[in-house]
Order: structure tokens, then C-alpha cells, then sequence
């Protein structure tokens, strides 16, 4: 079975950022929105844009909090905005996974970067590798 579109990094890096953020407690829609959020700062960044994000982690009260020493309990919003635009989930849908096949995603993709993250593999590890067979 083949992608709809190539399979960007930009897509593995979303994809092994949502998958890591569930691993780490957050909701299944929060996190696709957060994954999504992630790739999209770290690619602004790459061309020029700001700093790297914070690493949200959930404190043990259930609120997030940035993952830096001393730091204080943040407010936490849902929703992670770039622009004026939330990064949900419905967003990860429409510009990841309906990008590839919603099938492609739920067989190939979605599996194959779980299986890469249960081995221990980081994401730069795995950011080309994985493509390789995957052609449209």
C-alpha cells in the first residue's frame, strides 16, 4: 500500500511527536493538535522563525507544566495557536493524514512509527529511513 502524497519529514516528525505526547499522558486529540504544533514550530525555526518550543509535560495535579527546572505551573490551553489559527486535531487530520490516506495512515504509517518508538529508535534516527518505501 502506498502514500496518497510522499511522506514528508514534516509528517513523521508530527506523527512521532502526537505518538510521544499520548506515551507521555496527554489525550489522544490533544496531542495530535500538539504534534502538529510541534513540527510547525520547529519548521518555522529551521527557515528563520523563533525559539525551539517548550516540552510540555502533565504534573502529577493533571495541569501541564514546561519542562524546565523551577519552572512555575502554566495555564494550560487545549488548543496551541500558530497565527490565528488552533492546532487541533481535526487540523492533524486534514494536513497529515488525509495528505497521505486516511488508510495509508491507519495500516502503514501510524504502525510503523509506533514499532520504530517501542524499539527506542529517536526520530532523527528514523526521519528518512522510513520513507524510503513508501512512494505514492
Amino acid at each position: 500500500m502506498n502514500p496518497r502524497l510522499p511522506v514528508r519529514r514534516f509528517d513523521v516528525f508530527a506523527e512521532y511527536t502526537r505518538q510521544q505526547a499520548v506515551l507521555d499522558g496527554m489525550p489522544e486529540d490533544e496531542a495530535a493538535g500538539y504534534g502538529l504544533w510541534v513540527a510547525k514550530v520547529v519548521a518555522a525555526r529551521r527557515y528563520g522563525g523563533g525559539p525551539p518550543p517548550p516540552r510540555i509535560k502533565k504534573s502529577g495535579d493533571g495541569k501541564h507544566e514546561e519542562d524546565e527546572k523551577g519552572a512555575e505551573p502554566v495555564e494550560h490551553e487545549k488548543w496551541h495557536s500558530l497565527g490565528n489559527e488552533e492546532q487541533t486535531d481535526e487540523l492533524f487530520e486534514k494536513e497529515v493524514v488525509n495528505r497521505m490516506g486516511m488508510q495509508f495512515y491507519n495500516t502503514v504509517f501510524a504502525p510503523a512509527i509506533e514499532d520504530a518508538i517501542a524499539q527506542g529508535k529517536s526520530y532523527s534516527g528514523i526521519r528518512d529511513a522510513i520513507r524510503r518505501e513508501w512512494k505514492p
